[in-house]
């Protein structure tokens, strides 16, 4: 029988459009973390990342929990839950004061977060996380810890993600029915981005664009925090209902063949190769099944991806994402498995471009370690690291006390901060 478990124990679920996925990890003596379970099922109640039928999604997501837990032996009640549907915005919002050239205190610190707490303006959308990002002082950004340093100016940059309410609620119902309690709902771009980027690409600037079957988040990270969103409804599922529509053959083998035949890049010898396809008529009897070149499936595949990169590019557009060429895109998502995809995005975006998969996972198994599994991946490292949220700031340390030296009148400012952050 599974035992309950123990100390350090982390479960993250991810409820996609293609897949229900689940990971038990456990945070060793090192801090590193170390998966003992994962299980994974089909998703048949989301379309486009947002919950359609209720119970189908209920029952793929204690089938996945389950398989999860029989693999670790332990019996798990609570989950970090990863959100990747349309509509999630992400701002910066900037609080300051003056400090009279004093040094900081834990209550300076204190009563800015609590100054930025009410700075948050979520416009009518759910907050799902406002987090303290980097701190100024006298104007100098990237300060982590301020801590006993000397300033005038003190100030935080807020990283504010906000989604539509209807579809987390939802969300939340969903895995609350399988008697699981949600512990967070963490925006899929946060977390993939925490599995994939490395802290000085966070840093520098990067750009994440996670191929998912139903929706594509593009992504801008700079200044080690996430600056910039856009969601697009479109994704590698499209490319399968393409090859389905082309062929005349049920999603099932059009995916298949995706998988196991397709590639974002064309050679002459695809003219030569055969692939065997099997039409839905012949399956009822009413026809034979027939064959058709690779360059023919090839084909499909990279109009629907020529339409969606040139999507993603005006994103980027969109987002700012301009300047030094060096500037890299990394891939991510079900969809970043199809091969040659790299290759295709760099040169469509014209920018260097690899695929992102999950790292730093001990006991990871080979068949979760692709980069369709890198937002359940960095479910895990997002509740292992369990930042500070201003969602659940004290309600008394909007109260506290500040020292009256030097303490001037709060200034608050919000204003969006995309790639020229």
């Amino acid at each position: 029988m599974a035992k309950a478990g123990p100390e350090g124990l982390i479960t993250a679920l991810d409820i996609g459009s293609s897949k229900v996925s689940a990971m038990i990890a456990q945070k060793g003596d090192g801090g590193e973390l170390i998966v003992l379970g994962t299980g994974q099922r089909e998703s048949r109640g989301v379309k486009r990342g947002y919950i359609a039928d209720m119970a189908a999604t209920e029952v793929a997501v204690r089938e996945a929990v389950e398989q999860a837990e029989r693999i670790a032996g332990l019996n798990i009640e609570n989950v970090w839950v990863g959100f990747s549907a349309g509509g999630l915005v992400s701002d910066v919002a900037e609080v300051e004061f003056e400090l009279g050239g004093h040094r900081v205190e834990q209550g300076d610190i204190d009563a800015l977060l609590a100054a930025g707490r009410g700075a948050i303006d979520p416009q009518g959308r759910m907050v799902l996380h406002a987090q303290p990002a980097l701190y100024t002082l006298d104007g100098l950004t990237g300060v982590k810890t301020p801590l006993g340093l000397h300033a005038d100016r003190l100030g935080v940059h807020i990283h504010v993600v906000a989604a539509d309410g209807s579809p987390v609620r939802n969300l939340d119902l969903c895995v609350r029915s399988a008697h699981l309690e949600v512990k967070s709902i963490i925006a899929a771009p946060v977390a993939t981005g925490l599995s994939c980027l490395s802290d000085e690409e966070r840093e520098l600037g990067v750009a994440l664009v996670e191929l998912g079957a139903g929706i594509t988040n593009v992504s801008l990270f700079a200044g080690g925090m996430l600056v910039g969103l856009t969601s697009l409804t479109m994704g590698a599922a499209d490319i399968t209902d393409d090859i389905a529509s082309a062929f005349g053959t049920r999603r099932q083998q059009a995916e298949r063949m995706k998988c196991f035949h397709g590639s974002a890049n064309a050679s002459p010898r695809d003219n030569h190769d055969m692939i065997p396809v099997t039409p839905i008529a012949a399956e009822d009897g009413g026809g034979d099944a027939s064959q058709i070149t690779k360059a023919q499936l090839i084909g499909v595949i990279r109009q629907r991806l020529e339409y969606q990169m040139g999507e993603v590019r005006k994103a980027l557009t969109a987002l700012k994402f301009e300047g030094p060429v060096g500037r890299q895109v990394v891939l991510t998502g079900g969809g970043a498995e199809l091969k040659g995809i790299a290759d295709y995005a760099q040169a469509t975006l014209g920018r260097s471009v690899r695929v992102g998969r999950p790292r730093g996972l001990t006991a990871l198994p080979e068949a979760h370690s692709g980069p369709a599994f890198a937002t359940l991946a960095g479910l895990a490292y997002y509740a292992a690291a369990n930042p500070v949220d201003l969602r659940v700031l004290a309600a008394t340390q909007a109260q506290a006390v500040h020292r009256q030296k030097g303490l001037g009148v709060v200034r608050k400012l919000i204003q969006a901060a995309r790639a020229n952050y």
